[in-house]
């Protein structure tokens, strides 16, 4: 490097990244070569502003070593960089090459296009031509797909219209152009989605044998109403998967059910189990949705079937909290046969005595399946609830250390406000569409209302740990946990 300051120290790179040596020149789906970046290398000739897109500012090389002059130290090679970037190329050679390139790329985008040889619906458009400059002009249009997200501001009031570039999505032309209304848009996208989902189901349902690890998977996004009865009785394990075989199983097991009630039910006024009985009697107008439960035919049905579920348990019985879990099965399954999308105003004595006995049996079988995996939980002295409390605080105190100090800073158990979490799986907290909604989550897991349940409800703190933190007194906290569903 000379020492007089004629010349400026330069990087120490290969020639290929020199800076205000030539680039490699791109085609119209990237942006192309711009000599304005590159000024030292083109003759000084007129600038003639004929391009729609605005030019960048164009920094001189003194500028950019002068911020990164202590990038790299000097080499032997400086003299022949320097004497390289002094060189003074033909503007029109430059522009003749650069053109070129851009018609070679445009012409190989074509032909690929023709070779994917779409359907009559698909048919390719034709590609934008790149807008090219005279010789006499230095600076190349970008891209039309550039300069059109770059510079809306400019191509609007430019007088030459831009046409859209087949590198740029349609969709995105659309949102680009403002020609569509976004909210119309969304709502398309979001019903073509649930179709596309639906679908999916139908084709997996629809085969000899259903694979249920497939259907799990579909199911933990959530499940769509028209194919959730079906999808819920096989995920409970209590339809089979083979197509053929479920239409014995139904009747079997139907028949199987009623025949319990010929033979148990009767003896709910004998003195062994009255007081069961009286207590699923008192319970039940504690139930939501009221409109619902309340109906005398669906009093009946629910009387029947917590009821025999506690004559054929004994190790549990009946136990307040079990009455919660009837409700979601019966929902989903009488929707099939119900028109209203709001199952509260659903008029149930207008469905056929023989459609309600089925939904009647099949509610009790998937009942009974998802107890038989938390029956822990409704033994004596409910073993089951007291270690998922315990497994709980355990995880709030792995991810929110700071809810956990607060809660045990005012003493405030989690026995306290977590023993109906686990008791009534949160039917108490959400409303029943979301429960529901919940449930197509958890049949889909291995031990969704056991083990993945305690990672809702440690979401449910998470959730609300700004106006738990906020609080400063045990009973004020209690009240908070009363009036949020916490």
């Amino acid at each position: 490097m000379a020492s007089d300051g004629a010349r400026k120290q330069f990087w120490k790179r290969s020639n290929s990244k020199v800076p205000g040596s030539i680039q490699h020149v791109y085609g119209a789906q990237h942006p192309p070569f711009d000599p304005l970046l590159h000024g030292t290398l083109l003759k000084a000739t007129p600038k003639v502003p004929t391009t729609p897109v605005k030019a960048k500012r164009v920094s001189t090389f003194q500028e950019f070593e002068s911020n990164t002059s202590d990038a790299w130290d000097a080499g032997e090679d400086d003299d022949e960089l320097l004497a390289m970037a002094a060189e003074s190329l033909n503007t029109e050679v430059v522009m003749e090459t650069a053109n070129r390139v851009l018609r070679n790329h445009s012409q190989r985008q074509e032909r690929h296009k023709l070779q994917e040889a779409p359907g009559p619906e698909q048919k390719p458009k034709p590609l934008a031509e790149p807008h090219l400059v005279p010789s006499g002009d230095l600076r190349l249009v970008k891209s039309v797909s550039e300069s059109h997200t770059s510079c809306p501001a400019e191509s609007a009031s430019d007088s030459v219209p831009l046409q859209r570039s087949q590198s740029l999505p349609h969709s995105a032309t659309v949102a680009l152009g403002g020609t569509s209304d976004s909210s119309t848009l969304g709502s398309s996208v979001l019903s073509e989605r649930e179709a596309f989902r639906l679908d999916k189901f139908k084709q997996l349902l629809a085969g000899p044998n259903t694979d249920l690890e497939e259907l799990r998977k579909l199911s933990w996004s959530g499940i769509p109403k028209p194919v959730r009865p079906i999808t819920w009785k096989l995920l409970s394990g209590y339809l089979p998967a083979n197509v053929d075989r479920r239409p014995a199983t139904l009747q079997r097991k139907q028949k199987e059910y009623f025949a319990f009630i010929e033979h148990y039910y009767d003896s709910r006024n004998d003195e062994a189990h009255q007081d069961t009985y009286r207590q699923i009697h008192i319970d039940i107008p504690r139930m939501s949705p009221e409109a619902l439960i309340l109906q005398p035919k669906v009093t009946e049905i629910f009387e029947r079937i917590l009821f025999i579920w506690a004559i054929r348990h004994p190790a549990s019985g009946y136990v307040q909290g079990i009455n919660d879990l009837v409700t979601p099965f019966f929902v989903v399954f009488i929707c099939e046969y119900i028109e209203q999308e709001d199952v509260d105003a659903a008029d149930v004595s207008r469905v056929p005595a023989d459609v309600l006995r089925n939904v009647e049996a099949d509610t009790y079988w998937c009942m009974s399946k998802l107890l038989d995996g938390i029956q822990d939980n409704y033994t004596f002295a409910q073993p089951g609830i007291q270690m998922k409390v315990k497994m709980l605080e355990e995880l709030v105190s792995r991810i929110d250390e700071q809810v956990h100090r607060h809660l045990e800073q005012h003493e405030v158990r989690y026995l306290q406000f977590a023993f109906r979490w686990m008791n009534n799986l949160l039917m108490r907290e959400v409303p029943l569409r979301c429960t529901v909604r919940l449930w197509d989550t958890y049949q889909s897991e291995p031990e969704g209302f056991s083990r993945f349940h305690l990672y809702v409800c440690a979401a449910f703190l998470v959730r609300w740990r700004k106006e738990i933190l906020e609080e400063r007194d045990f009973q004020v906290s209690k009240c908070l946990f009363k009036r949020t569903g916490i």
